[in-house]
């Protein structure tokens, strides 16, 4: 009994926090790595320099090339940080929380969980690690920005990706009732709108990758230029008092920090949102359950007749 009220708490031992390190480091070591790319690879210029992800490598394909670009590679690094940091907030669970960490983990769980069954009702209520994978990949990709890298949510090609992913699962849904009921869809509500809504159905993928993937983009472009006029305008006040002086960006001192706010960090959250709720409504908004049942209610009923057709 006294060694049971005398032994140290797991969550205090040195293992415990070697594994906490480490972890840590997980979650640390590919943004650093990502930084370090960035500065070995930027070429030199000068002035306002808006292009693309830098291209790492191109690996030779038989039919076309396969370059290596910063957004790959910073959307990899990304996984790994959310990956340490996962390991980080469940190491220790317990079924009596101890650790402040847990707390949030839960209390994150919970919201997204609350967020799944409003938006896609119960019959998608396992769809809470999906939903939170989509907001924290898109969330963590469009932050690299903080750190003066290429957020992999400003590549069209990243984005696209996930709309593809995401277009599969609702078509997936959508076939859940069958083909025919499928192709039936596209003469709701009339058949004459069939044309309409053919292209309606793969619009869907274009418009999530576009609206994403354009509205972190120009917050990127935004930053880019309101920080160059106000090292231009800082020039154009402080000349006066010599080359010296003049050459301090003294109006980028804070005033950018305070637009981050909004371009990198809000608008980025903003933008992990609003994809994680046109992904539930879409995958939702795919799947009648009264008409599911419906259709293996009459897919059970021929399969009755099949086997009473045998048996007779």
């Amino acid at each position: 009994m006294n060694n049971q009220e005398n032994a140290t708490p797991y969550e205090k031992t040195l293992k415990f926090k070697i594994v906490d390190i480490l972890y840590i480091i997980m979650m640390i070591a590919p943004i650093a790595a990502a930084i370090t790319l960035k500065v070995l690879f930027t070429p030199e210029s000068e002035g306002i320099s808006i292009s693309g992800p830098l291209i790492y490598t191109t690996i030779p394909m038989v039919l076309q090339d396969l370059p290596i670009t910063e957004s790959q590679i910073n959307s990899w690094l990304v996984m790994i940080s959310i990956f340490g940091l996962c390991l980080f907030m469940t190491h220790g669970l317990k079924e009596n929380p101890t650790l402040k960490r847990q707390h949030f983990a839960e209390i994150a769980v919970e919201m997204v969980d609350k967020l799944v069954n409003e938006n896609m009702g119960d019959y998608f209520s396992a769809y809470g690690p999906f939903i939170m994978s989509i907001l924290a990949l898109s969330a963590f990709s469009s932050l690299m920005s903080l750190f003066g890298l290429f957020p992999p949510t400003s590549d069209l090609n990243v984005v696209a990706g996930w709309a593809i992913l995401i277009f599969g699962i609702i078509t997936y849904y959508k076939f859940k009732c069958g083909p025919v009921n499928y192709l039936k869809g596209f003469t709701k509500p009339v058949i004459f709108l069939a044309p309409i809504n053919f292209i309606s159905e793969f619009a869907t993928p274009i418009s999530m990758a576009f609206r994403h993937y354009g509205n972190v983009l120009s917050g990127v472009v935004v930053s880019v230029l309101l920080s160059a006029a106000l090292q231009g305008l800082s020039r154009m006040l402080l000349g006066w008092a010599g080359e010296f002086i003049g050459s301090i960006p003294l109006l980028q001192v804070g005033i950018p920090a305070v637009l981050s706010i909004y371009f990198d960090v809000f608008s980025g959250l903003l933008q992990a949102y609003i994809l994680a709720i046109l992904t539930m409504l879409n995958v939702s908004g795919a799947f009648d359950i009264d008409e599911f049942k419906e259709y293996k209610r009459k897919k059970q009923e021929k399969k009755n007749k099949k086997l009473q057709k045998i048996k007779n």
